[in-house]
């Protein structure tokens, strides 16, 4: 598996092997069950920390892309409808606590909007 990392990015070297494992596996470049290499032997490959590459492992196993089996290794999870899955429960979340805190549902909404443009890089459309 080719990885690289640019150390003079602005992107964490963490979020760099994070996305590219996730575009892969998204992509069907790594298919389900391959087996990564050891958070030790990527770290090594790659030239950084060890704690770096667990790092990762431990975002890329929250989002459902990889699986952790101990002695099986880290697995490029099937991941189907799960990124979908994930999404909906953190929405469900968003919208109960929202309620709760007594936020009117049109604020809630536009609140959700404005963050979801900020994190897919879009241009926020008020006014």
């Amino acid at each position: 598996m080719e990885l690289s990392v640019d150390p003079a990015a602005a992107t964490p070297p963490f979020e760099q092997i994070r996305s590219q494992i996730a575009d892969r596996a998204r992509s069907g470049e790594l298919p389900t069950g391959l087996r990564l290499p050891t958070v030790r032997a990527l770290a090594e490959q790659l030239g950084v920390a060890a704690g770096t590459v667990a790092r990762a492992y431990r975002e890329l196993e929250a989002d459902g892309v990889v699986e952790t089996h101990g002695r099986r290794g880290t697995l490029i999870a099937a991941t189907g409808d799960t990124g979908h899955r994930l999404a909906a429960a953190a929405a469900a979340e968003y919208a109960e606590r929202a309620r709760r805190l007594g936020v009117p549902l049109a604020d809630a909404l536009a609140a959700a909007q404005t963050a979801l443009r900020l994190a897919y890089g879009e241009p926020d459309r008020q006014g």
